[in-house]
Parts: structure tokens; C-alpha cells; sequence
């Protein structure tokens, strides 16, 4: 089974959200893919989302967490991205086959 690497962060005015560093949300690769409860899949630019949120506790991201692993989702948990992730992700970005 696949895995999906995710950091889950929090900002005061939207609460608990999720990152997929390595998941493109356009063609070029800039953006990751996000999500949230209310909202649900976006594109985020990274390098602001985590200038604007803390890390969350494992107690805040609990049920987002779960959301997301009912929702097919085999995620590993990480608290921040590497260079090689965001390398990752613009190779996913340019090659749309090759994901999944």
C-alpha cells in the first residue's frame, strides 16, 4: 500500500489542517496540496502556510487524521517537509502519470 507523507499544522483563525508536501496542486508543481475539514482538498503554498501555523498536537489533528485515512489515506506523519519531498513534488507536477 502507498503512503501518503502529511504534516499537520495549526492556525488559530481556520484551526487544525493538513500539508501533503510531496502532492501537486498545479502544473508546475509550486503548490501542495492541503486539507481541511470544512474546504477539503486545496492548494497551499507551503513556505506561507507554515510561516502563518504552528505544528499541531496530536490531540488537535486526531480526527483530521482519521478523516483522512477514512478517506483512503495511508499516512506517515512527518514535521517538516524536506528538499527532496518538494523535488518530489514538482517531478509529480510534470509527470501526472506517474502519481498513483
Amino acid at each position: 500500500m502507498d503512503t501518503t507523507i502529511v504534516i499537520f499544522r495549526w492556525q488559530r483563525e481556520g484551526g487544525v489542517f493538513a500539508l501533503f508536501p510531496e502532492l501537486p496542486a498545479d502544473n508546475a508543481g509550486f503548490y501542495c496540496t492541503a486539507f481541511q475539514h470544512i474546504g477539503q482538498h486545496c492548494a497551499a503554498d507551503y513556505y506561507g502556510c507554515i510561516a502563518k501555523s504552528r505544528p499541531a498536537t496530536p490531540s488537535e489533528y486526531a480526527d483530521l487524521f482519521n478523516e483522512l485515512e477514512g478517506r483512503g489515506y495511508n499516512l506517515v506523519i512527518r514535521h517538516r517537509a524536506t528538499p527532496v519531498m518538494h523535488e518530489r513534488r514538482r517531478f509529480f507536477a510534470l509527470r501526472p502519470s506517474v502519481v498513483g
